[in-house]
C-alpha cells in the first residue's frame, strides 16, 4: 500500500473525533446511554514474541472480548492499534476505536466463521450490490450513474474476469456460477483474518464493486464513500442537507473504510517496523 492512500486512510480515521452533540432546549425525551469506561493507563506499547505482536497497556496485555490474548502477526497492524488507544483521552470511545474492534473480532471470531463462510457472504453480496442498481426515470441521476459507476464496473469487470451487468429496475442483476467462481477464487487468496476487513468494508458501502476497488488502490476512500452516497447526495440537492447530521454520517462512513482498507493491508503487509538505533 503506497504512502499516499495509507495517509488518506489515516487522516479519514482521525475525522471520528468529533464534538459532541447536545439535546436540543426543550426535547421531550432524555436518552440515557451507558457512560463509556475511563482510561486506566497513562502509556502503550507493542511487545514482539513468538506467536505475534501483543499491545500493551502500562504492564497490562491487552485482551480481546472473550479474554483471548491480543496477538496479531503484523507489527504495523499492532502499532495501528496501540496508536488508537493511545489517542484516548479521558475516556475509551469504543465505537470510535475500528481498527482494534476489527482485530478483536478477527480474533475471537464470535460467529465462529469459517473461510467458506465468509467467501459466501462476500459473493451472495454481489446480487445486491449498490453500483448495479441503476435508474433511467431520471436523466440527470442516470447521467451520474453512468459517468460515476460505470466505469467502476468495466473496472471491476476486468480485474477479476467477470461480466456482471447492472439493472434498470428493482429486478436483481444475475450473477453466473462462473463469475461467483472467479470472484471467489480472489478471496480465498486471503487468511480468514484479512477476510474480515473485507466484509467490513463491504458492509460499510454495501457494495463489493466499490469496496474491492478502494482495497485495490483504484479509489481512495474519500471518493469510494462519495459513490456509495451517490444517489443519497443527489436527492440532498432537492430536499435540502442538514449539515451536520449528513456531514457526521460521511465522515464516519470514511473513517470505518479506512479502518477496514488499513486492516486488510496491514494483515497482509510483510513488512517489520525496526526501530533505529542511536549510536
Amino acid at each position: 500500500m503506497n504512502g499516499k492512500h495509507v495517509g488518506t486512510a489515516i487522516r479519514a480515521l482521525r475525522l471520528t473525533n468529533f464534538s459532541q452533540w447536545k439535546v436540543a432546549a426543550g426535547s421531550s425525551t432524555v436518552r440515557h446511554y451507558a457512560s463509556a469506561p475511563k482510561r486506566f493507563y497513562k502509556k502503550t506499547s507493542v511487545l514482539s514474541g513468538d506467536s505475534g505482536y501483543e499491545v500493551v497497556l502500562d504492564h497490562r496485555k491487552l485482551k480481546t472480548p472473550k479474554g483471548a490474548a491480543f496477538v496479531v502477526r503484523s507489527e504495523p497492524l499492532a502499532i495501528a492499534v496501540a496508536t488508537e488507544f493511545d489517542a484516548q483521552k479521558q475516556n475509551i470511545e469504543r465505537s470510535r476505536m475500528h481498527l482494534s474492534a476489527l482485530c478483536f473480532t478477527a480474533i475471537d471470531n464470535p460467529n465462529h466463521l469459517s473461510k467458506p463462510d465468509m467467501v459466501n457472504y462476500l459473493l451472495n453480496f454481489i446480487g445486491t450490490d449498490t453500483v448495479l442498481f441503476q435508474y433511467d426515470d431520471e436523466k440527470d441521476l442516470q447521467d451520474l450513474q453512468v459517468n460515476e459507476w460505470d466505469p467502476v464496473i468495466a473496472w471491476f469487470n476486468q480485474r477479476y474476469d467477470t461480466n456482471l451487468q447492472k439493472t434498470m429496475n428493482i429486478t436483481p442483476p444475475q450473477v453466473s456460477e462462473e463469475d461467483k467462481m472467479n470472484v471467489a477464487k480472489h478471496f480465498q487468496s486471503y487468511s480468514l483474518e484479512t477476510l474480515h476487513g473485507f466484509i467490513f468494508a463491504v458492509d460499510t458501502l454495501k457494495s463489493i464493486v466499490l469496496a474491492c476497488a478502494v482495497i485495490e488502490q483504484m479509489l481512495t476512500v474519500e471518493k469510494a464513500v462519495a459513490l456509495a452516497r451517490l444517489e443519497e447526495e443527489y436527492q440532498l440537492k432537492f430536499w435540502g442537507r442538514v449539515e451536520w447530521a449528513h456531514d457526521l454520517s460521511q465522515q464516519e462512513l470514511q473513517a470505518r473504510l479506512a479502518a477496514a482498507v488499513l486492516f486488510v493491508h496491514l494483515n497482509c503487509s510483510e513488512n517489520l517496523v525496526k526501530q533505529k538505533l542511536i549510536l
